[in-house]
């Protein structure tokens, strides 16, 4: 995994209340919540998955979603690739696209927290 990678999975661990720095095995690493399922994910400090820990875009790439961090989640790669699959790449007017949008960045906004009030 590229260094840059690793550097925006920490960069929106740190803006997700739901990711914290925890013990666990004997060292710490992140643990937080999938923006879709809820399932536990995990990675080590350096931002090396040890869970299926992936980047969404919230509003797809494909119809203008950028790498700002209020349009990035992490998602268990099940719920990122299945939305991927299924929804990114519909037209731009689709009611289903908007609607799932929308829901991911109302939860995204709700787990919001300054980057500078973050652990570690």
């Amino acid at each position: 995994m590229s260094r840059r990678r690793r550097a925006l999975l920490l960069a929106v661990a740190r803006t997700d209340t739901t990711w914290d720095l925890v013990a666990w095995r004997g060292a710490r690493v992140w643990e937080g919540r999938c923006l879709h399922c809820g399932r536990a994910l995990r990675m080590d400090v350096d931002g090396n998955p040890i869970s299926e820990v992936t980047v969404d875009h919230i509003l797809p790439r494909h119809h203008g979603g950028t790498d700002d961090l209020l349009n990035l989640g992490l998602a268990c790669a099940r719920c990122n690739h299945g939305k991927g699959a299924r929804h990114d790449h519909r037209r731009a007017d689709d009611a289903r696209l908007h609607e799932i949008v929308g829901r991911l960045l109302q939860a995204r906004r709700a787990r919001w927290r300054d980057p500078d009030d973050a652990p570690g």
